[in-house]
């Protein structure tokens, strides 16, 4: 089975934390893969470069300046030191953003209702397979920024919930698939300031009723939207977990 595995929150700004991610998802046996965001650094870089950041329900709108932010910060910084640790852990890593052999492109997303600017939707049915395939058979792992791009030479941001999602869909057609989110938390939680308080299972109707009583907001979101896309297209299992609990038995499964 090929694992999906998609890092991000506090754990891609957490050197400590990263390197134990890290450390786990190299033991990680069978074909994987790593998607990964980086918005965290991108926010402190655009307040230092005076670029204000924008967010709707999690997704970063991205004018001209934010674009070459991300770029710099999700292509380049945060990817590269994770394939460098990568490969200090043995494994056969290999940086990608979605324009890289036109791995994963995107379509600029309509105006309306909201201006994202280089925002990029995904079409898992466009993602090349082909290639990720090949990657796989060659026991390298791709590890996957959050960017793509729009076949006409511009990139776009996406965000690396919706990469992930789109992978792990592309290549659910190809191999049974799972997808793992891992952030900084054991799970989706009923209360935020409670670690206890993990919801062992989200349907349809649980999601509906935790965002009617505003339990599930922001970054969360575009995760969970993305999980049950993943879960309606043949993507096996959905998990979101803490990253230092990628081996073990534990967090929020998603389920239709």
């Amino acid at each position: 089975m090929i694992t999906v595995v998609k890092i991000g929150g506090n754990v891609i700004d957490n050197a400590s934390a990263l390197s134990g991610f890290l450390d786990v998802f190299s033991k990680l046996e069978g074909p994987k893969m790593l998607v990964h965001g980086g918005g965290k650094l991108a926010t402190r870089l655009s307040a230092q470069m005076g670029v204000k950041t924008k967010m709707v329900e999690g997704r970063r709108v991205t004018d001209k300046k934010t674009l070459d932010i991300v770029t710099m910060v999700y292509a380049g910084l945060t990817n590269k030191n994770i394939v460098a640790a990568l490969s200090a852990r043995g494994v056969k890593a290999v940086g990608l953003s979605g324009a890289d052999a036109n791995v994963i492109p995107a379509t600029k997303r309509a105006p309306n209702p909201i201006d994202f600017g280089y925002v990029g939707d995904i079409n898992p049915a466009e993602v090349n397979t082909d290639f990720i395939k090949t990657l796989l058979d060659a026991d390298i792992v791709p590890v996957f920024c959050a960017l793509t791009h729009d076949s006409h030479g511009s990139l776009l941001n996406s965000n690396a919930d919706s990469v992930a999602s789109a992978v792990a869909i592309a290549t659910s057609h190809i191999s049974a698939t799972r997808l793992v989110f891992c952030f900084e938390k054991p799970g989706v939680l009923l209360d935020v300031e409670d670690d206890n308080s993990v919801i062992p299972i989200i349907n349809r109707s649980k999601y509906a009723e935790l965002r009617a009583k505003n339990l599930i907001f922001e970054g969360m979101l575009p995760k969970i939207d993305g999980a049950f896309k993943a879960i309606d297209n043949g993507v096996k299992e959905v998990i979101i977990k803490c990253a230092d609990s990628l081996l073990c038995n534990t967090g929020t499964t998603i389920q239709e």
